[in-house]
């Protein structure tokens, strides 16, 4: 690579796709990353994407690697989950062990790169917690970033329109001031499956999968159901496909820990993005 140009990769996550390079030698800064990624991230003048990723070395030494994610408006994400998967799948190309740790913000999480998936257990310990947004009952969720869920009849997920209408209420209420929120909108098909459309924040549309959502969706479709303690696994449909979501809930103080997400990450193409 000269300076006038950017090598990348393009992957995708369950239709969630991702910019990704290796920014070790580059060093590119934060700040300059964060003005690229709306240029990268255009779907029309640019390659076209839900985020952009850098790998990076942990100065820090806490972990293994970096994750920097912006999304396409160029702000920070708290965590994302199905980029964390494409980004695994991408160190391992870059020589890493198929099993490593690393950090995005002050978190240390850890990846499992299998052959058909890609595991990412999540440094977490949360809550479902109930509330009432102008007469609406919603489910708020921490997955490492913010996330409210939406129980909707499954003719309404079809109504893009109208979701896209509601994520975007919900994202900019004054409630959830001022970093605003992810919407998922889930319908349960059985006790261990979910269907799920997200409106998410940063990208400020649907998108086709949502990791961190996913996961959220999966502790909320729990808490709905009551389904008591014990150790989990529920597979959370999304247009780009399926994800599945592994945890343990404690009954006594009603937490969710143990948290893992699997799911694809499936390479698309390389090439040189001119700068």
């Amino acid at each position: 690579m000269d300076s006038t140009s950017l090598s990348f990769t393009k992957m995708q996550g369950a239709g969630n796709d991702f910019i990704l390079f290796d920014n070790r030698t580059l060093k590119l800064t934060d700040k300059k990353i964060a003005t690229l990624a709306p240029q990268l991230s255009h779907r029309k003048f640019g390659i076209g994407s839900d985020g952009l990723i850098a790998l990076e070395f942990d100065d820090t030494q806490q972990a293994d690697l970096v994750m920097r994610y912006k999304n396409p408006d160029g702000s920070d994400a708290g965590m994302c989950g199905n980029g964390a998967r494409c980004f695994a799948a991408y160190a391992v190309t870059l020589g890493s062990p198929k099993k490593f740790t690393f950090r995005v913000h002050d978190q240390i999480y850890k990846a499992s790169v299998k052959k058909k998936s890609v595991v990412i257990h999540f440094p977490l310990t949360t809550k479902v917690l109930e509330k009432e947004i102008d007469g609406n009952h919603v489910l708020d969720v921490y997955t490492n970033t913010e996330h409210v869920v939406c129980p909707v009849q499954t003719t309404f997920l079809e109504n893009e329109t109208a979701l896209i209408h509601e994520g975007r209420y919900f994202r900019n209420h004054d409630h959830f001031k001022p970093k605003g929120t992810n919407v998922n909108f889930i319908s349960g098909i059985d006790n261990s499956q979910v269907c799920l459309q997200t409106y998410e924040r940063g990208v400020e549309d649907l998108t086709l999968a949502c990791g961190t959502g996913a996961i959220a969706s999966g502790l909320a479709w729990h808490h709905l159901q009551e389904a008591g303690e014990g150790n989990f696994s529920y597979t959370i449909k999304v247009r780009g496909g399926a994800v599945k979501t592994h945890f343990n809930f404690n009954s006594e103080d009603k937490t969710y820990s143990q948290i893992k997400l699997e799911g694809p990450a499936v390479f698309v193409f390389e090439g040189d993005y001119y700068l």
